[in-house]
């Protein structure tokens, strides 16, 4: 009876220490945020924090790169911010999900516009922080206004998940924030999806978006 009145004990122990553990990781999950920040200090006398964020993008996310670099306006009024700025790089594999269509309209030249505007909406002539992200109601963008909403894991059928600690804006979730500083302050924030509104791909494959000058 000794015995098993010890493992009862010992069953009914590690059953709360469970528990306590489970509560202590959801209250992490809940608080934290769940993707890193990587923070680079200095910068060589050659270069600059906006730089060695252009060229950061350039090596890490090349398609994202090239987006950009298709609005020359947006790249300007980027590099002229006094602060610094901000940059919503999607990743290689959020253009590969975009399908072979998208891809091949985002090259046609009938798009030029709608590029130029996905482009402006990834971008933003200040520094925003992944915990100012974090924080927010939405953004905004060089091409208007992105809403921001923290993420949730579990549940069912989008009921009953808990705050995972991340940030999606306009369904796309930030993975890694990279910070550029000197005397300005740029991020990258690495995204698996683009954020622009979804009603512009309706534009494709026109001359001109309807309203624009």
């Amino acid at each position: 009876m000794l015995s098993t009145s010890r493992s009862l004990a010992h069953i009914v122990l590690s059953c709360s220490l469970f528990l306590q553990l489970t509560a202590a990781f959801q209250s992490v999950l809940s608080s934290s945020h769940f993707h890193t920040t990587k923070k680079f200090l200095e910068s060589t006398a050659l270069s600059s924090s906006a730089t060695d964020a252009e060229d950061f993008i350039a090596k890490n996310f090349p398609t994202c790169s090239n987006l950009l670099s298709r609005n020359n306006e947006v790249m300007k009024k980027i590099n002229k911010a006094a602060e610094g700025f901000t940059i919503f790089a999607p990743n290689e594999a959020a253009f590969k999900a975009l399908g072979d269509k998208k891809n091949s309209q985002m090259e046609d030249v009938r798009n030029e516009e709608m590029v130029e505007k996905i482009a402006a909406y990834h971008c933003i002539t200040e520094p925003v922080t992944a915990d100012q992200l974090f924080n927010s109601g939405g953004v905004i963008t060089l091409g208007g206004e992105v809403p921001a909403e923290r993420s949730v894991s579990g549940g069912f059928l989008g009921v009953g998940g808990r705050e995972d600690g991340g940030v999606t804006l306009n369904g796309s979730k930030v993975v890694n924030t990279f910070e550029f500083v000197d005397d300005k302050t740029c991020i990258v924030h690495e995204m698996d999806g683009l954020i622009n509104p979804t009603i512009l791909w309706r534009y494709a494959d026109q001359l001109r978006i309807p309203g624009s000058t």
